[in-house]
C-alpha cells in the first residue's frame, strides 16, 4: 500500500515543518514541502492525500505582498469540497478561515507569546481528528494575528478565555490550530530574534518565555504526537 503524501505548504524559512513533518513521517507519511515564497509553484491537490498549511509572519489578507495566498486558499475551498485532510497551523489557521468565508487579524490585546492551556470545549470530545485520546494541556503560542470570525458551519473547539478560538473545525475535514505544534526551541529562537527589540520594550522576558518552553518539551511532544498521527490515518483513509 502507497503511504499518504502530504502536502506542506512553508510560508518562509524561518517557519518549517520541524516536529509535524517527523511526526507524519513517523507516522507512515510522505511529505512534499512546497515553498512557494522560494518560487515553488502550488502543485495540484489531487495529487495528494491531505493538506498541511504552516505558520508566517505575514497576514492572512496579505494577498498583495505574497500572491501564492490567493491560489492557496482556492486550494483549501477545493480540499474542504472534496475531504481532503486539511490542517492549518497558525497563519494557516488563519489563512483556512479566510479562505472558507471567515475573518481573521491582529488580535487587539496584542501578541501572544509562550505557553498558553488549551481551553477544550465539549465539542472536541467526538471531533474525528481528536477524539479517542487525552487532548494537548498547553500548546506554544507566538502570534499576532487571530481568526476573528468563523465561516458558517465552522465548529469552535477550543478557545482563550476571552473567545479567540484556538482550534478549529472548519468542514468535516478541515481543522486549524493557533498554536504552534511544529515548533522546537531552534525554531522559537530565530522568531525570539526578529521580535527581541519589541519583547524588551514590552517586558517579555524571551529567556524565561524558551526556558519554559524547552522544559515542557516531552509534554508537548507526548500531546500533539497523537493529533498528527490520527490525521496521517485521516490522510490514508
Amino acid at each position: 500500500m502507497t503511504a499518504p503524501l502530504v502536502l506542506v505548504v512553508e510560508h518562509e524559512a524561518a517557519c518549517p515543518p520541524a516536529h509535524v513533518g517527523r511526526w507524519l513521517e513517523d507516522a507512515g507519511c510522505r511529505t512534499v514541502v512546497c515553498r512557494p515564497y522560494a518560487g515553488d509553484p502550488l502543485p495540484a491537490l489531487p495529487a495528494h492525500d491531505a493538506l498541511v498549511v504552516l505558520g508566517g509572519s505575514i497576514g492572512a489578507n496579505d494577498d498583495a505582498d505574497a500572491p501564492w495566498l490567493t491560489p492557496l486558499k482556492a486550494m483549501v475551498r477545493d480540499a474542504a469540497a472534496t475531504g481532503v485532510p486539511t490542517l492549518g497551523i497558525c497563519l494557516g489557521h488563519q489563512v483556512v478561515a479566510v479562505a472558507l468565508g471567515g475573518a481573521a487579524d491582529r488580535n487587539p490585546r496584542g501578541q501572544q507569546v509562550g505557553l498558553l492551556e488549551q481551553g477544550w470545549l465539549p465539542e472536541a470530545s467526538d471531533d474525528a481528528l481528536l477524539a479517542g485520546s487525552a487532548l494537548p494541556l498547553r500548546g506554544i503560542q507566538w502570534n499576532d494575528d487571530i481568526v476573528t470570525a468563523l465561516p458558517d458551519g465552522a465548529r469552535l473547539l477550543a478557545a482563550t478565555p476571552a473567545g479567540e478560538p484556538q482550534v478549529v473545525r472548519f468542514a468535516p475535514t478541515v481543522w486549524g490550530v493557533q498554536s504552534h505544534p511544529e515548533a522546537d526551541v531552534g525554531v522559537l529562537r530565530s522568531w525570539a530574534d526578529g521580535d527581541r527589540d519589541d519583547h524588551l520594550e514590552k517586558g517579555i522576558d524571551q529567556a524565561a518565555v524558551l526556558a519554559e518552553i524547552e522544559a515542557a518539551a516531552d509534554e508537548l511532544e507526548a500531546d500533539w504526537r497523537p493529533v498528527l498521527a490520527r490525521f496521517a490515518a485521516l490522510a490514508g483513509r
